[in-house]
């Protein structure tokens, strides 16, 4: 991403930058500041995570002012900065004060006008409401995914991008929302089937994962919270309207309740965000 207008007009040297980069790091986004300035050029993934917002750039309005926009999981605020370039009033949150230092800092050297706050996706409930919802590489992440979905549902987006490590596989068992009985419980084993792969220990040298769904699961979660897919504009990627009629909702107390449990943490185990 390239810095754009509302810059400071007097933006460190090249060599100042760079050094401040360093001394900030590590970087999981690789942000493009002034003068060539990148974060993380030398990224696993390549230029991330520019690639997939490439992507998903022409399923959004290419003008958002006067829309509220959340970016749950902020990071170093790529996505973000992105929705402001737009006109958006943006609010990132994470759950790591170092990501979210790297975010503000970011945001003061180029000039853009991004809140950024500590907290954990189980607190949105308390933000308001969002035209437009970032629900982007958190959900593996969560030992509650169900509760969070229905929690960002509560913000009453008209748009939520969603993404999530997957199980390898697309099929999707024309099935999965027919009754099912006892006797026909074989049909849970299917590949197809809607189901999510529990981690107890670590996966891809990462303690904070807790679930990875297929295809047909994530599926059936964001339509239980009351989502509409309407596009996959990338690998893992879903772009969302809210449900057409409405989809079944927990009760809001119940939900309210289940999260302020949540949010005075597990009793045991791994930490998680």
């Amino acid at each position: 991403m390239t810095a754009q207008s509302g810059m400071l007009s007097h933006c460190p040297d090249r060599a100042r930058l760079e050094a401040e980069v360093e001394a900030r790091g590590p970087w999981f986004h690789n942000l493009h500041l002034p003068g060539g300035v990148q974060t993380a050029p030398g990224h696993r993934f390549g230029d991330f995570p520019a690639f997939k917002w490439r992507g998903i750039a022409p399923h959004l309005p290419t003008d958002l002012r006067g829309w509220r926009a959340l970016d749950i999981g902020c990071n170093a605020g790529f996505y973000s900065f992105a929705l402001a370039d737009r006109g958006a009033d943006v609010l990132g949150i994470d759950s790591d004060e170092h990501y979210l230092a790297q975010a503000r800092w970011a945001a003061e050297v180029t000039g853009r006008q991004v809140r950024f706050e500590n907290r954990s996706v189980y607190e949105v409930a308390a933000l308001g409401s969002f035209d437009l919802v970032l629900f982007m590489g958190v959900f593996y992440h969560l030992r509650h995914p169900l509760l969070a979905l229905d929690l960002v549902a509560s913000l009453a987006p008209r748009l939520m991008v969603f993404q999530s490590l997957t199980l390898d596989g697309e099929a999707v068992a024309a099935d999965a929302t027919a009754p099912l009985d006892f006797d026909r419980r074989h049909r849970l084993s299917d590949p197809a089937w809607p189901r999510m792969a529990f981690i107890e220990g670590w996966f891809a040298d990462d303690p904070t994962n807790w679930w990875v769904p297929n295809h047909a699961g994530i599926l059936g979660m964001l339509r239980s919270a009351g989502f509409e897919p309407v596009v996959r504009p990338g690998h893992e990627i879903y772009v969302c309207h809210p449900a057409a009629g409405g989809s079944p909702r927990p009760d809001p107390s119940a939900t309210d309740a289940a999260a302020a449990l949540v949010r005075g943490g597990p009793p045991g185990g791994k930490e998680r965000p």
